[in-house]
This record gives C-alpha cells, structure tokens and sequence, in this order.
C-alpha cells in the first residue's frame, strides 16, 4: 500500500474537522468498551448472588435467621436486597398493626423500593452505550460529508481533475465513516446483550419477591387462624 493512502498517514494529514470527528468517536469506542466490562462484571456478580442466595433461601432455612446473616442493606444485592428490606419491613410492623393487610402492602412497597433501585443498578451507564451506538454512526457521516467537500474544492482548484487529486479526501471521509460504525457496532451489540441480561435478572427478581410475599401472607393466615382458635 503507498504511504501516502495507509490509514494512519490519512488520520495524521486529515483536515482539522475530520480529525476531531475521529477523536471523538475513538474517545466514544474507549468509553463504551470500559462500560461494556464494567457493566459484565456487574452481571456477572449479580447473577452469582442471586444464585447463592435462592439456595440458602429455600434450603429450609429459618427467616430470622438468614435475616440476621445477611449483610447491610448497602452491601446486599439483588433478591437479597428484597428479602432484607421486605422482612425489615415485616418485623416493624408486626408488633403495630394486627391487620395482616396493612402489613403485607407495606412489605410490598419495601421491595417495590428495593427492586426499582436494582434496577438503577443493573441499567446504570446503559443510556450511554444506547446513545454511542445511535449517535456514532452520524457523527462518522459528518466526517464523511466533510470530506466529501473537500475532495470537491479541490477538484474545483485543480486545473485538471484526476484520481490523485479527490483520492485522499475521499479516503479519509471514508476512515471516518469506518471509525463510526467501529464505535457504534460493539455498542449495540452489547447494549441489547447487557440489556437483555438485565431484563432477566429483574425478572428473577420480580418473582422472588412475589413468592417471599406469599410466604409471608400464609405465616400470617396462620397466625391468623391461631390466635383465632
């Protein structure tokens, strides 16, 4: 390839516009990449939680007990974010209401608390790798645009038009439309991954927190029906 058209050679002579259109999009394609490892790692640590704790919820264990194991409410995640802030709730009710209604809607809207702020958790930095993946694209098209006008002005000075005169601007137009799909495709792909992945584990959570509810509804139908005996 002549060193004139190899890529770095195009990025150092681009025009001023065009090198800072693929400064741009190279800072956008380093930032999303850092969230896509950061936002995996926090995946992956939520769904070995999550798993972890199920088995010690339904191992049989005893309520007050796994409440007294788990964690502050800062350092738990998950489902046992719910658990604990639903059974906190439980606990504090218990001795100042005897209507087991009041009880489970205040324990409903703890871990309706606790679940929309796992899910600020899990979703955290995703609006940015969403805007990356839609916006890369047109900014990579405005260094080609640009370009584009610049192969014509100089067209428009030489005295006679040939392929040496458009061919750098053309290329570097082109290098700009590359940068951006190169910062936009990782990004959408792992924005609808990480996306999924979180949509699962909220999902996992919902349901938890539904059976813990009715956990809690039938030990209060049965207390219920002792006190009533």
């Amino acid at each position: 390839m002549n060193d004139s058209m190899s890529i770095p050679h195009l990025i150092m002579n681009a025009s001023g516009v065009v090198q800072l259109v693929m400064l741009l999009l190279l800072i956008a394609s380093i930032l999303s990449w850092v969230v896509v490892f950061q936002r995996s790692f926090v995946m992956r640590k939520a769904r070995k939680a999550h798993r972890e704790f199920e088995d010690r919820f339904w191992s049989g264990v005893d309520l007050n007990e796994l409440y007294r194991e788990t964690p502050a409410e800062q350092e738990t995640l998950g489902a046992e974010h719910l658990f604990r802030a639903g059974f906190r709730e439980f606990n504090r009710l218990m001795p100042k209401t005897r209507s087991p209604q009041a009880i489970l809607d205040g324990v409903q809207r703890s871990m309706r608390v606790a679940w929309s702020r796992e899910e600020e958790r899990l979703n955290l930095h995703l609006v940015f790798l969403a805007t990356v993946a839609s916006a890369s694209p047109y900014i990579g098209l405005f260094g080609t645009v640009w370009g584009i006008m610049g192969s014509f002005q100089s067209l428009s000075m030489a005295q006679q038009a040939t392929l040496a005169t458009v061919a750098p601007w053309i290329a570097e137009a082109l290098v700009a439309t590359a940068m951006g799909l190169f910062a936009a495709i990782p990004a959408v792909i792992f924005y609808n991954r990480l996306s999924s992945e979180s949509s699962r584990l909220l999902g996992k959570y919902e349901d938890f927190a539904e059976e813990f509810h009715s956990i809690l509804h039938r030990n209060l139908q049965g207390r219920s029906d002792s006190g009533n005996d």
